[in-house]
């Protein structure tokens, strides 16, 4: 299935390199040579993303760049995007636009969960992502999830035309009972249903690893802590796709050294990956993938996933630069975890499932002394 997509790894755009606030085209038109040169095509993105420069990015450094045939792209419909039936379609061409191009490859029914499904029902976005491709105007629709193994199962049970699904997945979250992984892709493998990995690396948190899990991965060699993990999830049954948020040519380059020619984990990766994951359960940090979902809807502005880097820096090193990160530089201009009025509505966004409100307090505690 999918013979378009040339290989196992896409370039997910939802981390890119930046110059300040925008997008830094020379950086990010280097990485996208290097990644059809090395025989890739797949470019997944959103209206969303780096509030909206995503998209225009990619118009402009790839669709103006390289003809049709040489990628394949994949756009979302977000809820917050359209609060009616008549606003779907409107939308959807709104973001052919702003892309450059006639058609999407993949379209993916954006962050499903629970309550957000309820809405894409009542306003028949399926239905009418399913009737676009009958026009020509989308090859392949599918929905990307945040939720727990039944909803996903329902939903792939009352929509059997979704051709895939894109799942959370890490050997972080594997077992976890609140990302439910696992279960997540066995529910996609009853229904025979290709999986496109996100969050890989889990927002950059097994990049960057403590030193007591860094050695596990040092002992087996000079590879890159993010090859284990990339190459962990493209391993796992039923996944055709792993997507890498890449913000610069080198981690690009990285990527592409175990990718071109895959090879699954062996088993002495494989135990010194489960080694890795007791160290990062014994050391109580915050799951969080800095998406940045609950930033949009907070009305006091607090930047939550940055200060909950600081929050797991702090647990990891014990050294002074994650309060100066919190004081100086994330908090400086207001924003800090004190102001946080309890509202709920980055907790509905979030989708980890993390509690918010409660982390804030303890963040509170940790740098508000």
């Amino acid at each position: 299935m999918f013979d378009e997509v040339r290989k196992n790894f896409g370039f997910g755009c939802m981390r890119l390199p930046m110059n300040g606030d925008n997008v830094d085209y020379a950086e990010f038109n280097k990485m996208i040579d290097a990644f059809i040169e090395n025989g890739f095509n797949y470019f997944d993105t959103a209206h969303g993303y780096l509030q909206g420069k995503s998209e225009i990015a990619l118009r402009d450094c790839l669709v103006a760049r390289y003809p049709r045939d040489k990628y394949l792209l994949a756009d979302k419909l977000t809820d917050v995007y359209f609060n009616s039936e008549a606003d779907v379609k409107p939308f959807f061409e709104s973001q052919l636009k702003i892309c450059g191009v006639d058609y999407f490859d993949f379209y993916l029914m954006h962050a499903q969960n629970r309550d957000n499904y309820i809405k894409f029902k009542r306003c028949r976005a399926y239905e009418q992502a399913f009737e676009l491709k009958t026009q020509g105007k989308i090859k392949h629709v599918g929905l990307s999830f945040h939720d727990t193994a039944e909803v996903l199962d329902k939903i792939l049970t009352e929509y059997p035309q979704v051709e895939f699904v894109q799942i959370q997945l890490n050997y972080v979250d594997y077992e976890d009972p609140a990302v439910q992984s696992r279960a997540c892709l066995e529910v996609c493998n009853k229904h025979n249903k290709p999986v496109i990995v996100m969050e890989p690396v889990k927002g950059g948190n097994l990049v960057n690893l403590p030193d007591a899990a860094e050695r596990y991965f040092a002992e087996l060699g000079s590879n890159s802590a993010a090859s284990y993990a990339i190459r962990f999830t493209a391993g796992c049954k039923g996944v055709f796709m792993v997507l890498s948020g890449m913000s610069d040519l080198a981690q690009m380059n990285d990527n592409l050294s175990y990718m071109k020619d895959f090879k699954p984990l062996d088993a002495r990766e494989m135990q010194a990956v489960l080694n890795v994951c007791a160290v990062f359960k014994g050391m109580n940090l915050i799951a969080c993938t800095a998406c940045r979902y609950c930033i949009d809807g907070c009305p006091q502005k607090i930047s939550i996933p940055d200060l909950f880097a600081c929050m797991n820096t702090k647990n990891i090193y014990h050294d002074w630069n994650a309060n100066y990160y919190y004081n100086e530089v994330h908090t400086k201009k207001g924003g800090k975890a004190s102001a946080c009025i309890a509202c709920g509505k980055c907790e509905k966004a979030c989708p980890q499932h993390l509690p918010i409100r409660e982390l804030l307090k303890a963040v509170v505690k940790e740098f508000e002394k």
